[in-house]
């Protein structure tokens, strides 16, 4: 590596060390570290806004961003600005997390090699009672941009009609995430429930266009609006998070008017530096719209409880597919799933060509610090004669290999 092996920000008084200032983080884009630590402190203001106060579990990058992040739970040594939050799971597990409070803590934070930010929906302060309902938009495959922005408008009115502000902002992917502040009254199944009864709310006002099916193969062409991210151990990237793109895209907070004319490809560290320093944050309200589950609460109990997935009868409780599915691959990275893909159409092309996209489900999945993938194929829109047996997998790689079998496969 070359260039300097340090340097140290001086911010408010506190130096903070960055080491390897001069490593190349977004190559296409020509972005260093101490550029994404510079980026962090021009748009502190926001970043805080989404991100402060929260512990949070640190997504670090170490080796750059074509290689898989792993994921820090628990913060290790630290500095003073930097405070903690003890967690605790129903794992009876605990973590001791990062809480990060001002500029500083976010200079310290990228200097980790984080690139988004991933706080918890609850304050250090009462680590029991999220203070924010998050709803993620995650589009199929096959689903444009004007669909997911569709979706989000329904989002909205259904907040509104139950009391409650939502604020959109780019994922820094494909998707669209809407936020609400809520009072600190209720606990996490309570809050992820009402997140549940929104998502089946927009799907009753737009059936086919929006999905609150949880299990992926059921969801066909259509915008999945995710409800789960409200569970305790959940994390989602918070406002002005850099996202492992090579254009070093941001998630980004937008206005309602907004939404329709942006997209998200528009939004990456220079423009949305400039952006930031134009208009500030759009978001900068949202701590003053505050509002109560108790009218999202109320609808779960009129619409019921939501239908089950069918178990299996060979005694071990576990979910059956409706689906004819097959799994072709597990693999340790994202590029090695869909090369495997590639290997699996090649071998069944006339398969392969019957096809939709929101067929291929590649799904990245939690180990015990990082992610792996796992590949399926739904072979749902396949004559019953024409489709083919499991075969051996194409990859099989075993996340928990020497971490023992009681590994919970989240």
């Amino acid at each position: 590596m070359t260039g300097r092996s340090e340097t140290f920000v001086d911010i408010e008084g506190l130096p903070v060390r960055v080491s390897h200032p001069d490593k190349v983080v977004f190559p296409q884009a020509g972005i260093t570290k101490l550029d994404i630590v510079a980026y962090y402190l021009a748009v502190a203001d926001g970043a805080l806004r989404g991100a402060g106060g929260r512990p949070m579990v640190l997504k670090r990058f170490v080796k750059g961003i074509d290689a898989e992040p792993f994921f820090q739970k628990r913060v290790g040594d630290h500095p003073d600005y930097i405070g903690t939050a003890v967690l605790r799971y129903a794992s009876g597990r605990t973590a001791e997390e990062a809480v990060v409070t001002d500029a500083a803590g976010l200079a310290w934070i990228a200097n980790l090699g984080c690139l988004d930010l991933n706080p918890h929906a609850v304050r250090a302060s009462d680590l029991d009672h999220p203070d924010e309902l998050r709803i993620d938009l995650d589009p199929m495959p096959g689903v444009e941009w004007p669909e997911i922005v569709d979706v989000a408008f329904v989002v909205r009115e259904v907040l509104a009609d139950h009391g409650l502000v939502g604020w959109p902002k780019t994922s820094g992917s494909r998707g669209i995430h809407i936020l609400a502040r809520i009072h600190p009254e209720q606990d996490f199944a309570a809050v992820r429930l009402a997140a549940q009864t929104v998502a089946r709310e927009v799907e009753n006002r737009a059936p086919g266009l929006a999905t609150a099916r949880w299990w992926k193969e059921e969801r066909g062409e259509s915008v999945f609006v995710d409800f789960n991210q409200n569970a305790k151990d959940r994390t989602v990237a918070s406002a002005y998070s850099i996202r492992p793109l090579p254009d070093a895209r941001v998630s980004t907070p937008l206005g309602w008017d907004e939404l329709r004319l942006r997209r998200p490809e528009e939004f990456t560290m220079p423009t949305v530096l400039a952006r930031f320093a134009e208009i500030g944050d759009p978001h900068a309200g949202i701590d003053d719209a505050v509002g109560s589950l108790s009218g999202l609460l109320a609808l779960a109990d009129e619409l019921g409880p939501p239908e089950k997935p069918p178990r299996g009868s060979d005694g071990t409780g576990r979910r059956v597919s409706t689906m004819p599915l097959i799994e072709i691959a597990r693999t340790r990275t994202k590029p090695e799933s869909l090369a495997a893909v590639e290997e699996w159409r090649a071998a069944h092309t006339d398969v392969a060509a019957l096809l939709q996209p929101a067929d291929i489900l590649v799904d990245g999945m939690r180990g015990s610090s990082s992610l792996w993938y796992r590949v399926r194929i739904n072979l749902q829109h396949v004559p019953e004669d024409a489709r083919p047996a499991q075969e051996p997998r194409i990859a099989d790689y075993d996340p928990w290999a020497g971490r023992g079998a009681a590994q919970d496969q989240r």
